[in-house]
Parts: C-alpha cells; structure tokens; sequence
C-alpha cells in the first residue's frame, strides 16, 4: 500500500512560479511512476506531468510543455512539481498519483488528497 501527500500549493500571481511535493509512503514508493494531474472545477482530471520509476523518462501534457518540470528523489520517496510562468489557466486542485507509466488516470494505482493552486491576475 502507497500513501501520497501533497504540499505547496498556493495562490501565486500569474507569472510566478510554485513547487509542489508529493511525499509517499510504503515500501514499494520507489518502484512506481509517478504522475502530476489537475483538475479544474467543472473540468475532468487532466494529465500534468510524468515522471519513470528511476526519473530517467518524463512526459508532459503540452500545456505545461517548457513551463512545468517533473523530479522525483527517491531517497526521499518524494516527487517535485516545479511550476513557472504560471497562467491563469494553470488554476485548479493538483494531485500526484502513484502507478505505472501514462498519461491516463486509469493506470495510476494510488492517489493522494489534493493541493489548490489558485493563479490570479
């Protein structure tokens, strides 16, 4: 079993930047991909970012393609969101999700609760 934990959320004017941790827990933390996915109100949950089991491959949406940068520390069973030249846009709840490696929210295995990002103008 997995645990995840969000944290660094913030409201932040556009253009700033943020930084989001996703901290886990369980023995087998290390061995997942893990993925970054937001969702916005009245929206579906959308892919963000991906990240290997080792950060050896990353993938992101194209949204955040140059903006966003995915890192995981495994010694640290923990995974990074790195926010930049944040929009208005970028505005929702961002979750980080334990699994196997994809965009699709179907193929990660463990979630964590959430942090609200709010971007203003």
């Amino acid at each position: 079993q997995v645990h995840l934990g969000e944290s660094g959320g913030g409201l932040v004017q556009a253009g700033g930047s943020l930084r989001l941790s996703c901290a886990a827990s369980g023995r087998t933390a290390s061995s997942y991909a893990r993925g970054w996915f937001r969702q916005a109100p009245g929206k579906e949950r959308a892919f963000v970012a991906a990240v290997t089991w080792n950060g050896g491959t990353t993938h992101y949406a194209d949204s955040v393609k140059g903006r966003f940068t995915i890192s995981r520390d495994n010694a640290k069973n923990t995974v990074y969101l790195q926010m930049n030249s944040l929009k208005l846009e970028d505005t929702a709840v961002y979750y980080c999700a334990a699994g196997d490696w994809g965009t699709s929210p179907n193929v990660y295995n463990y979630w964590g609760h959430g942090t609200q990002v709010t971007v203003s103008s």
